[in-house]
């Protein structure tokens, strides 16, 4: 699918955003940012530290799955299923939130769970571009977009870079831009759609990857293909 990388970096910034705001500081789709989370709330600076730490294992859980997937299923089905997978929890996220609302205890066990069911749905989508071989870059953490683009950009302005060099960073560039783009927009988007509806919020990336199942589905190689959704063995 064209561009789907952009859409999901928008899905990711958006649900990652909405789940901080909702969550007391919960991040679903970057681990890292928990455990810097938990650190604060050891030395006295957070609170909510059990719903952080149990996002870990969820988020592992969410990967895991995603392998069993790919493994078990034939190959030409697997983006459609992962897709539909993450599509299902995004929307039991949504419904347990609008359940738990308004969240005032970080601790009650159904706001935990609630947390553990979003992670579990963004681990998918970390785990989707690296079980399924295609063109792209990472659309859940811009950390390494946006160092590459940086490194692009200087090699584009530099004077002793050759053609070749500046036709690569060129090409780069039209891949992680759009997607930073989209996941700092996704970011706002999502602060803001929660401030307005809470956790109604989320049938709209619900609602997207609705549509990324179904283009995925239809787009599905023949199934003796051994190329269509292979696993990356790297």
């Amino acid at each position: 699918m064209k561009h789907e990388d952009t859409v999901l970096a928008g899905i990711a910034g958006y649900v990652d955003t909405l789940g901080f705001v909702a969550l007391f500081g919960l991040f679903t789709a970057h681990v890292t940012g928990n455990f810097v989370l938990i650190g604060a709330q050891a030395g006295g600076f957070a609170e909510g530290a059990l719903i952080k730490l149990l996002a870990f294992p969820a988020f592992v859980a969410g990967v895991v799955l995603s392998s069993f997937l790919v493994r078990w299923l034939p190959r030409p089905l697997a983006p459609s299923v992962l897709y539909a997978t993450q599509t299902m929890l995004l929307l039991a996220f949504c419904l347990m939130g609008i359940q738990v609302s308004p969240v005032v205890d970080p601790d009650d066990m159904s706001v935990i769970l609630c947390g553990m069911t979003g992670a579990t749905a963004m681990g998918i989508q970390n785990a989707h571009s690296r079980l399924i071989v295609r063109v792209g870059v990472p659309n859940t953490v811009m950390t390494g977009n946006v160092t590459q683009a940086v490194l692009d950009i200087v090699d584009l302005i530099g004077r002793r870079c050759s053609q070749e060099v500046r036709q690569k960073a060129r090409g780069r560039l039209s891949r992680t831009l759009p997607a930073v783009a989209a996941f700092g927009l996704g970011a706002i988007a999502g602060a803001v759609a929660y401030r307005e509806m809470l956790f109604v919020a989320l049938l709209l990336p619900v609602a997207l990857l609705a549509a990324m199942t179904l283009v995925a589905w239809r787009r599905r190689p023949p199934a003796h293909s051994d190329s269509a959704g292979a696993v990356d063995e790297r």
